[in-house]
């Protein structure tokens, strides 16, 4: 209520601000958590055998962001839409630009239109080989999160434009083309998905090329990706599985709703995407406990285990997250 009086009361400032447009929302959230880490060291960089252990209690903002956006009206049956989104690292002090450690990151930022047609966006915003993925990582943001291990394709990228299709009986299209900035055209890349969903089951299929990186020279990624989601009563379950570059990785998570506030949640997954032939695995259990509509308490465990690499980690936490 406060938020909104305080947009009305800028834009009565401003003559025909409030006719012309909707008004925009701001949003947010803020995700921090106390995190025990251990890391268990075998071998080094060149594969040598050594020993070693250590321990580390860290406070984390996990992604929490600060936005705004919205639409408004344009001729033709047209209607505009932006977004403006940085993270804000609430755990660490602005020292200044020369510090290297400015609390702001820049995240999905982007302007577009949309009608009959579908909806045209160009700035800089998650692929669609990423937004693919849906909400099947459900320690996602935190150290069991699939770009840790199991992915490289958990992406934003810029220089992007990306057409989607209305969806058409729970069916939808997404093809952008990405940019590279060089003049002769390598390194652009394309990112393409086509998804179906409804109230219980969502799948998508997801193709990129020179999406999963930052590459931007003569190597070719290609990625495909693969994802299902099934909601049965209180339960929902999730599978992903990926391809790159000859390798591979899956996950699998599941999500109970034991009670109106209280969820179980656990997953696994296996990945030698972003270590060669060397596989890593990511174990996770969590449980959510909701204290407001928009805020929850968490706690979680992760186990990352790297075959004949540099170390294993295990991580205990417990954090709290309010949207706004």
């Amino acid at each position: 209520m406060k938020k909104t009086a305080l947009l009305l009361a800028i834009s009565a400032t401003l003559p025909g601000v409030a006719a012309a447009a909707d008004m925009p929302t701001v949003y947010g959230k803020v995700n921090v958590s106390v995190v025990s880490e251990e890391v268990n060291v075998t071998t080094d960089a060149n594969d040598n055998e050594i020993e070693g252990k250590y321990q580390t209690t860290l406070v984390k903002s996990n992604a929490s962001r600060l936005g705004v956006k919205g639409k408004y009206a344009l001729d033709h049956g047209l209607t505009a839409i932006y977004k403006a989104e940085y993270q804000i690292n609430v755990d660490e002090k602005n020292n200044g630009a020369d510090e290297g450690n400015s609390p702001f990151k820049q995240r999905n930022i982007f302007g577009g239109v949309k009608g009959d047609f579908g909806t045209v966006k160009v700035g800089y915003f998650d692929t669609a080989v990423k937004k693919a993925q849906k909400k099947i990582d459900l320690f996602n943001d935190l150290q069991g999160d699939i770009k840790n291990v199991i992915s490289n394709s958990e992406k934003r990228k810029s220089d992007t434009v990306q057409y989607s299709t209305p969806k058409m009986a729970g069916v939808q299209a997404n093809v952008a083309y990405l940019g590279a900035e060089q003049e002769d055209g390598k390194g652009d890349g394309v990112a393409a998905s086509l998804t179906y969903a409804n109230d219980s089951v969502y799948v998508a299929y997801a193709y990129g090329k020179n999406a999963s990186d930052d590459v931007k020279g003569e190597d070719i990624t290609e990625v495909n990706r693969v994802v299902a989601q099934v909601k049965a009563d209180v339960v929902t379950f999730g599978a992903l599985y990926e391809t790159q570059a000859g390798e591979s990785g899956w996950v699998a998570s599941a999500k109970v709703k034991a009670t109106s506030k209280l969820a179980v949640k656990a997953q696994y997954g296996q990945s030698s995407i972003q270590t060669g032939d060397k596989k890593a695995s990511s174990a996770n259990l969590g449980v959510d406990y909701k204290v407001g509509k928009k805020a929850k308490l968490f706690a979680f465990a992760t186990q990352l285990d790297y075959d004949q690499s540099i170390n294993d980690e295990m991580y205990i936490g417990t954090g709290l997250e309010v949207k706004f």
